[in-house]
């Protein structure tokens, strides 16, 4: 079964790695949820990596990390003294790594280029932006991240910036973000609702002219917690003709500390149920998530399929969740 995943933070990751003088590369990378090895091993088309990009975290040394724990927290919570250079040095990173393992990997900037490296048996990487803030308000740095192939930006995290306000706090889109969500549409970079907050999220159903994306979100009717997707949510983006990717965290999907593959099939039954047939996709949030995982990493996605051939999937959902409805909506937007 191919996969298309719409959401990993694995670059932050490795960059982490790097400032902590421990190895590790994007082809094989122990202890991480993605490396190339693992997503060839199970089959995937395309991964989408984040360039994720803390404002407002820890101020960490890269001392700090001694083992996977610390290594997430330096990660995900390290604040990022100046977000803009932040976000250009995970590019250096990402590039870097796609030059040294051309021979089993290709970046993609359009469709056309995941057709291609698809013919051509590679796995497609296509480059994403979690957190607008790095763009600090400037159109100019938005196109310039376009330039260096960033093609779906998530407008906010988990904290205001320049384009507006995050999950769980009241507000929309600032004119600046009204701005640059049309700049985004007329470059060709998807909006990412994902950390949105819900006065955002109806600002750009209410304002984007082409379908938009949650890179990794799951569902609010399942699992009460601000960042997932209530059922008018969901529903707008399907006859929108958006995507969703189901995120697999633990702390989004009940009250559990492991992240149950039983839980993660029922939220992508329900958005199925809810949002329709071609809304929904995987969006891991693979290497940027701290729970245990039932599924274990992106080596072993055999599990997911299993899972959801045991829950009463038809095979043509299967195929459409785990990669046909996200290669369609590239199709249409990329």
């Amino acid at each position: 079964m191919p996969f298309v995943d719409l959401h990993c933070d694995t670059v932050s990751r490795l960059l982490a790695c790097r400032r902590a003088g421990l190895p590790g590369s994007l082809r094989a990378a122990e202890g991480f949820h993605v490396d190339l090895e693992k997503l060839r091993k199970s089959g995937y088309l395309l991964q989408n990596f984040a360039l994720f990009v803390n404002l407002q975290g820890e101020t960490l040394p890269p001392s700090a990390a001694g083992g996977p724990e610390d290594l997430y927290r330096l990660s995900m919570g390290r604040k990022a003294e100046d977000p803009l250079a932040e976000v250009l040095t995970l590019a250096d990173l990402y590039w870097n790594e796609m030059a040294e393992n051309r021979d089993i990997a290709r970046p993609v900037l359009s469709f056309q280029d995941m057709e291609e490296a698809r013919r051509a048996g590679k796995l497609a990487c296509l480059l994403t932006v979690e957190e607008g803030g790095v763009c600090l308000g400037q159109t100019a740095l938005l196109r310039t991240l376009y330039r260096l192939g960033g093609r779906m930006l998530t407008l906010t995290w988990n904290y205001p910036n320049r384009l507006g306000f995050p999950n769980g706090q009241a507000g929309g889109l600032t004119e600046t973000g009204v701005q640059f969500l049309g700049e985004m549409e007329a470059l060709g970079m998807i909006p990412d609702v994902s950390h949105l907050s819900d006065d955002g999220f109806w600002d750009v159903c209410r304002l984007s002219r082409k379908p938009f994306a949650a890179s990794h979100s799951s569902c609010r009717a399942l699992w009460d917690h601000r960042r997932n997707l209530t059922d008018d949510m969901l529903r707008a983006m399907g006859d929108k003709g958006c995507l969703v990717g189901v995120n697999f965290y633990a702390g989004f999907l009940g009250p559990g500390e492991t992240a149950r593959l039983a839980d993660i099939t029922r939220h992508i039954r329900h958005m199925l149920d809810v949002g329709g047939p071609d809304l929904v996709a995987l969006g891991s949030d693979f290497d940027g998530i701290d729970c245990p995982l039932e599924l274990g990493d992106a080596g072993h996605m055999d599990r997911l399929v299993a899972a959801m051939e045991s829950g009463g999937f038809t095979g043509r959902e299967i195929e459409a969740v785990c990669w046909k409805n996200a290669w369609e909506f590239y199709r249409r937007v990329l």
